[in-house]
């Protein structure tokens, strides 16, 4: 059973940092490219970062130069490191994976709020 936790979300200022980790269980993380996603309340759920199989990485426009995304393999954990946070930022954040072309399984995503 695929299994993808998130956890590290919370309640930060503007300006502020959090890191975001997400334990995957029954998937490699190396076999996959794993992404985080997000959704604001009324919005659609949008791509922010991507790490590829060889571990290239890709960002929206929004948050190129502050968040990195990044991986362990040994402990088959993927992480989202998140600074200069703005209110724009808060959102429900979701780890998926992919092993082709569709993103196949997803975390149940943790809630990150950044006050003004």
């Amino acid at each position: 059973q695929v299994r993808l936790v998130e956890s590290g979300g919370g309640l930060v200022q503007a300006g502020g940092s959090l890191r975001l980790s997400c334990a995957a269980s029954g998937i490699s993380i190396r076999s996959n490219t794993m992404g985080w996603h997000r959704q604001a309340p009324g919005k659609q759920r949008e791509l922010v970062a991507v790490i590829a199989r060889g571990d290239s990485t890709n960002y929206a426009d929004s948050v190129k130069g502050r968040f990195t995304i990044s991986r362990d393999n040994t402990k088959n954990t993927v992480y989202l490191q998140m600074n200069s946070l703005r209110p724009e930022d808060t959102a429900v954040y979701y780890c998926a994976s992919r092993a082709w072309t569709l993103w196949d399984y997803w975390g149940q995503g943790t809630q990150v709020t950044v006050s003004s």
